[in-house]
């Protein structure tokens, strides 16, 4: 008996020490500079929870446990490897949906187990199941739209309607589970109907509103998570499960808030497809520019600002884009850049995209720290960024993106803008900067235009 409880301590006390690791590298991923480090701690605290699990009383098929942590291993690593930076948000998609159904798996073994929990786990072990299902099943949507695999909206008449009865239905049969355990038709059906609910929901959701879902999921394949820890009476899924939850709610309530949103307008207004309709009437003209004349510009500029969008990322642009800061930073050129908070689809996805290419730190400014500055700034350099630097949200009421911070890029004295044609954007809205008197166009790919740029700074 004294060595189930000393055994017992040491699994609880490990629990503890793992979730000190989760949180504590989560605190650490909240900066670009200590992101990496947190990443390693989070890795840690999973490394240590799993293996005291071994650990626990009663534990048994070890070697399927075994095998199962190879191929997730191995497949995790070989697709972190290869993914590549534009793919990350399918990517984080396919994970946080793989979570959610591991919860609703484990719910599913509960419920089915015939075991009564009482009113407490049982109502827990059901919510779990759902939401896990739910999860499982959007982000396998979002990660196919994401992918060009499906059309960005699937619409149909009565689709609310179909939801509200989908919801209903699974809600219904939640609470006669609580107190039937056992039942595997019910508990089939159950997660059935939660499996196609998540699917309904995400399938009118536009394109560009996926990354704003895919961290919805997330949220609540933590909230799961922890729901089914509970159950087992597991700290570490608890623990891990309730900050996952927190981390995806305030993610979400960011990037909702980045496009001045409210998420019940995401998930229910329809708009995100990546072709909404005929462009806005603006009047003016996109007016080209030669690559040897803005060279010219940039080499004798004071101030340059650079704004990257998803565009350089899929140009794979960042290397060439800081070669172009470094060589007018040595020009005495003062070159900073600036990054919205959804640029490039997800918080976070430009600032890495710049750290690997070597970007410091303290030249990459967030929205609120630069945005003073582009009124005395000689040239705004905007590569591959569109919807985030559209005036029409300050002065549009009309826009579907109207009051949505933007990069005020159009106070500059300058804009070139690096772009591949005249196409719109992403969320398929006309950018009215491209009209603009002081702006010009530079047309093709990133990478190839940052090269040109290069070359013709370095010949005057």
């Amino acid at each position: 008996m004294s060595e189930f409880v000393s055994m017992r301590s040491v699994i609880e006390a490990s629990y503890f020490i793992a979730a000190i690791l989760f949180i504590f590298g989560l605190k650490r991923m909240s900066s670009p500079v200590t992101a990496r480090g947190g990443i390693i701690w989070a890795g840690a605290g999973m490394v240590v929870a799993t293996l005291v699990t071994f650990l626990y009383p009663g534990m048994g098929n070890y070697a399927l446990m075994m095998v199962a942590i190879f191929i997730g291993g191995v497949l995790a690593w070989v697709s972190g490897k290869k993914v590549a930076m534009t793919n990350m948000p399918q990517m984080i998609a396919l994970y946080n949906g793989m979570g959610g159904g591991a919860a609703a798996a484990i719910a599913a073994v509960e419920l089915l187990g015939g075991e009564e929990h009482g009113l407490v786990f049982g109502t827990l072990a059901v919510l779990g199941g759902m939401i896990g299902a739910v999860s499982f099943s959007g982000s396998l949507i979002a990660f196919a739209k994401l992918q060009g695999l499906m059309k960005s909206t699937v619409r149909f008449g009565g689709q609310q309607l179909l939801n509200l009865l989908l919801l209903t239905a699974t809600v219904g049969l939640a609470g006669i589970i609580v107190f039937q355990h056992g039942d595997i038709n019910l508990v089939s059906v159950f997660f059935l109907l939660a499996l196609i609910l998540g699917v309904t929901m995400t399938l009118p959701i536009g394109g560009a509103d996926m990354p704003v879902v895919i961290s919805l999921y997330n949220a609540l394949t933590g909230l799961a998570v922890a729901f089914e820890g509970f159950v087992l009476q597991n700290a570490a899924m608890i623990i891990a499960g309730t900050v996952v939850g927190a981390a995806g709610t305030l993610l979400t309530q960011l990037m909702a808030k980045a496009m001045n949103r409210s998420l019940a307008n995401v998930l229910f207004s329809g708009f995100g497809d990546e072709v909404v309709g005929e462009a806005s009437d603006i009047s003016g003209s996109m007016k080209p520019i030669e690559a040897a004349d803005v060279g010219v510009m940039m080499a004798f500029a004071d101030k340059v600002l650079i704004v990257p969008g998803y565009g350089m990322a899929v140009a794979q642009a960042q290397h060439k884009v800081w070669e172009l800061a470094q060589l007018l930073i040595s020009r005495g050129v003062d070159v900073k850049f600036a990054i919205h908070p959804v640029a490039g689809r997800m918080p976070g996805h430009m600032n890495v995209l710049l750290a690997e290419a070597g970007v410091p730190y303290d030249i990459i400014y967030d929205q609120d720290e630069i945005n003073a500055e582009f009124a005395s700034a000689d040239v705004a350099l905007v590569i591959g960024a569109n919807d985030v630097v559209n005036p029409a949200a300050r002065t549009d009421p009309a826009s579907p993106i109207y009051g949505m911070p933007i990069l005020n890029a159009d106070h500059a004295k300058n804009v070139i803008v690096i772009k591949r044609g005249q196409g719109v954007g992403f969320s398929g809205i006309e950018n009215a900067l491209f009209f603009l008197d002081q702006t010009r166009m530079l047309y093709g790919d990133g990478q190839e235009m940052a090269s040109q740029l290069i070359q013709e700074v370095k010949s005057i």
